[in-house]
């Protein structure tokens, strides 16, 4: 059943970018590749050079970390995850966790301060966006930081592997990363240009300077909108 689901989503990807709504980018890069997570919550990393002492940054939990607990499972690493949308935040709550599974009530943007997050049109789903959207709900406010300033909170001076779930504010994030000087090892980042307020210029746009900073494309899903980068200094 999962060759067939991924089939029919490349399929539908190909009417996508036959469209000119999506992209169909090569591969960039060889490298091994473990996939985690449950299904429809499954990302792809490259296993060399991970251990218990990697420093793993995950945006966005909402209500489905079976990534970030397959990491802690498989690597024994220590994974701080984010989520400030106060269901996200009361879901982690309510779970029994691993001690390895550390999470923040804060978000993740290009500058530091408050940020309004408006939430899903479907109440059933649990994602907020930063993004401005048509919603019927009100907007909450929640704080945010920049990756530099997260990491001076924590007293990290790198990231081995930042994994990006955020709704559309990956664009921001990743163009604010990259005008410093860290540089993650991987980024696995979802991308959301299927959004018509974003679009597939954002998405080029950010895998351009990703490229230009030293990452490659080693993995990309099915639905061709999770992308796995790991940076060409740690090539083997």
């Amino acid at each position: 059943m999962d060759g067939l689901q991924q089939s029919y989503q490349q399929i539908r990807r190909m009417v996508r970018v036959l469209r000119g709504l999506d992209l169909w980018p090569t591969l960039q890069q060889r490298c091994t590749t473990v996939c985690l997570g449950n299904k429809g919550a499954r990302w792809c990393l490259c296993p060399e050079g991970l251990s218990e002492s990697s420093v793993v940054y995950c945006l966005g939990a909402g209500e489905e970390i079976s990534f970030d607990l397959g990491l802690i499972s498989r690597f024994g690493v220590r994974v701080h995850a984010f989520d400030p949308t106060p269901r996200s935040i009361q879901w982690v709550q309510s779970q029994t966790l691993p001690g390895k599974f550390v999470f923040h009530a804060y978000g993740a943007a290009d500058f530091d301060g408050n940020c309004s997050f408006l939430p899903p049109r479907d109440p059933n789903h649990v994602s907020h966006t930063m993004m401005p959207r048509d919603s019927p709900w009100p907007a909450i406010e929640a704080p945010v930081y920049r990756l530099c300033t997260i990491m001076k909170i924590l007293g990290h001076d790198k990231i081995d592997l930042l994994k990006m779930d955020i709704e559309g504010a990956e664009y921001g994030v990743l163009a604010d990363l990259l005008g410093g000087t860290i540089r993650p090892q991987q980024i696995l980042v979802e991308f959301h240009h299927r959004w018509p307020e974003i679009g597939i210029e954002s998405t080029r746009e950010a895998i351009r300077g990703l490229n230009q900073a030293g990452y490659r494309i080693f993995h990309i899903s099915p639905s061709g909108e999770e992308y796995s980068f790991k940076h060409s200094r740690n090539d083997p």
